[in-house]
């Protein structure tokens, strides 16, 4: 019999993207706020219980970084407390259960790549909603993946990627901050290790990026290279950007964790850039 597999938040960009790659291989249940509501832990027990699946992925998420500096409640609400209702339910049946955080709980001040153990002290309301989560989601469940991850991109929802290139259809030059160090994940690789992780019962934290690393500026000149654009990307500091929320300048995770224990590495950011927009132009 097929393994059922619930999907919160089916509809996003990495939800998606899981849906395209799991379906066929499990009996993938996805959900978006209209017919689950994480935030009532009545409500995602009761449906837990009801359709009993073996594996829960939340990719169900608030995102708006700025936004998030003047609603924290509900950021909190959202990207804490529904994380924990999720984890709960899933202990109750003995789901596994993987939520995705970020590269934003770190403050930026190291400067060689964050492992798994390194301390978190997220500079924005969005970071320290994601790292209640991951102090929410390890005490309720004890079958859990918690993966951080950065700099997302890929086919579906919105992501700076997608921005670059509608810019660069309107302009000939685009500002984009320099100083600013992460490393651009594709989609479609992450989902890739979450398949991976689910089909084992190593829990715990893990890192899980492409590999190396470049600046927002760097990513958006590699962008427009592969794509063959003639834009003059001109390099800004974050704070001519008037941005609301703090951004760590460094957030480089290494994958140590999914290297060492499962032999499982991450092909370089360019490579997979490369890869996603043969296919996406």
């Amino acid at each position: 019999m097929v393994e059922k597999l619930l999907i919160s938040g089916c509809k996003g960009q990495l939800g998606t993207e899981l849906s395209n790659l799991l379906k066929g291989k499990y009996n993938v249940v996805g959900t978006e706020r209209e017919n689950l509501d994480i935030t009532d832990r009545d409500e995602v027990a009761r449906f837990i219980r009801d359709i009993r699946p073996s594996v829960v992925i939340n990719a169900a998420a608030y995102n708006n970084v700025d936004r998030a500096e003047s609603e924290e409640a509900f950021a909190f609400l959202v990207n804490s407390k529904g994380p924990e209702n999720l984890a709960i339910a899933c202990e109750e049946v003995g789901a596994k259960f993987v939520h995705i955080s970020s590269d934003y709980v770190f403050d930026g001040k190291k400067s060689s790549p964050y492992v798994e153990e390194d301390d978190t002290n997220p500079l924005n309301v969005y970071g320290m909603s994601k790292v209640e989560a991951e102090r929410l989601v390890s005490a309720a469940c004890s079958r859990h993946f918690l993966l951080r991850t950065a700099w997302l991109y890929g086919a579906h929802g919105n992501n700076f990627l997608k921005t670059m290139l509608s810019l660069s259809e309107q302009k000939s030059e685009i500002k984009v901050v320099d100083d600013q160090v992460g490393t651009p994940t594709y989609s479609l690789d992450l989902a890739m290790a979450i398949e991976h992780l689910i089909s084992t019962d190593d829990y715990g934290l893990y890192h899980v990026t492409n590999s190396g690393q470049c600046s927002w500026n760097g990513f958006a000149r590699e962008i427009f290279s592969i794509a063959e654009k003639d834009i003059d990307v001109i390099p800004i500091r974050t704070q001519q950007t008037g941005r609301d929320a703090l951004r760590p300048s460094y957030s480089v995770l290494q994958n140590r964790r999914l290297e060492r224990d499962h032999g499982y590495y991450m092909r370089s950011w360019q490579d997979a850039l490369k890869e996603f927009l043969s296919t996406y132009l």
